[in-house]
């Protein structure tokens, strides 16, 4: 499988495997998400602040899917360039290089993702 190099399109086809894995694990998948809303919400922290948190930790494992996945989310909840950023130096700080090639990919997919809404 060949992904693109358009993250708009890299998330779509993203989405497009959650949904076939949804389908196909349903009681599973459907609990995985409600996992996923409840912890993102906003509550004594905002959910642009959690999905930020989540962007670091994709750093720090290594997963360019849920980078691009929680960029995109922390951007939908107003998450500026500069907090990525300061999130993105924690991440590196806890997980050195790999993470510092992961950051990234990450601050790549946001000013991708900005390039593309504007």
């Amino acid at each position: 499988m060949v992904s693109s190099d358009n993250p708009q399109q890299q998330l779509r086809e993203m989405n497009l495997r959650f949904g076939a894995l949804a389908k196909a694990a349903a009681p599973t998948m459907a609990a995985f998400r409600s996992l996923m809303g409840e912890a993102s919400k906003s509550g004594a922290l905002p959910a642009r602040f959690k999905e930020l948190v989540a962007v670091a930790i994709a750093v720090n494992q290594g997963c360019a899917d849920c980078i691009l996945f929680h960029v995109a989310n922390a951007r939908g909840h107003g998450a500026s360039r500069e907090e990525l950023v300061e999130i993105l130096a924690v991440a590196i700080e806890m997980g050195g290089g790999p993470s510092a090639v992961y950051a990234g990919r990450a601050l790549e997919a946001f000013d991708a993702l900005a390039t593309e809404k504007a």
